[in-house]
């Protein structure tokens, strides 16, 4: 892998700390909102740009008008972007929020780097010790933070909007094996329409990574259509945190 492919996987996990981090007290409910945000270029507090490519356009971010709501939306017109929120709360939380894009990405093939585009993402970045990373895994994380200034998060889930893999598949980044993505909306049927999802942290990590989830540092938002070329819009409701039952089985579906 070169250093450019790795800064373009973990660009969008740099979460430098641009605000206060929320903290979610015990038995509380945290909701980062976009809807008390007037329309325009600018973001609501405690959220950052990020552009996932230093080498391609970043693609036109903006909260905007749906249907008498302000959300956030994203235009990757062969281009990606994201916006990323730091957090400081435990894994055992529950994380909704609602999300719509105009199609799914044709081209994208999570298996490979070059497929590595999805209409639209949502990263959860957890605090994993660097001494359960390989030696290979630090290495490329050192680089990564060399490039940008500052430390890199250590692991993540990723929750996309593919094109065609079963809703439920669970899959290593094709560029960083600690972000796995989870497949939670698949091809067009549901584009063009608001999707609720509803997500244990706890429980998607365990089944992500075999083990038990370590605090949650931060959240981001993004949309890429670099790699695979072409034109996707993306938009992203309020997020909501709340605190999540003991995991289960089922617990996350």
């Amino acid at each position: 892998m070169t250093g450019l492919a790795l800064i373009r996987c973990l660009v969008v996990m740099a979460l430098a700390p641009v605000a206060p981090a929320a903290v979610a007290a015990a038995g509380a409910i945290t909701t980062l909102r976009f809807s008390d945000t007037a329309p325009g270029t600018s973001l609501p507090s405690g959220w950052k740009r990020y552009a996932m490519s230093r080498h391609k356009p970043a693609a036109h971010m903006a909260i905007v008008r749906d249907g008498g709501d302000d959300v956030f939306g994203i235009d990757a017109d062969h281009a990606a972007g994201a916006i990323a929120y730091t957090l400081d709360i435990p894994a055992t939380t529950l994380l909704s929020w609602r999300w719509k894009v105009d199609h799914s990405v044709a081209k994208a093939d999570l298996s490979k780097k070059s497929g590595d585009d999805f209409a639209a993402r949502v990263y959860v970045f957890f605090d994993v010790s660097r001494s359960q990373l390989s030696w290979l895994q630090r290495m490329k994380l050192d680089l990564a933070g060399r490039t940008l200034g500052h430390a890199m998060p250590t692991a993540a889930l990723c929750y996309v909007w593919d094109n065609r893999h079963p809703v439920g598949t669970i899959a290593s980044n094709a560029y960083f094996g600690e972000v796995k993505t989870i497949v939670l909306q698949s091809g067009n049927a549901h584009a063009g329409s608001w999707q609720l999802q509803r997500r244990n942290l706890a429980a998607d990590f365990r089944a992500a990574f075999g083990r038990a989830a370590p605090p949650v540092t931060g959240i981001a938002l993004a949309s890429d259509t670099d790699n695979t070329g072409g034109q996707v819009k993306a938009w992203f409701g309020d997020l909501t945190l709340a605190p999540a039952p003991s995991v289960t089985p089922e617990a996350g579906r």
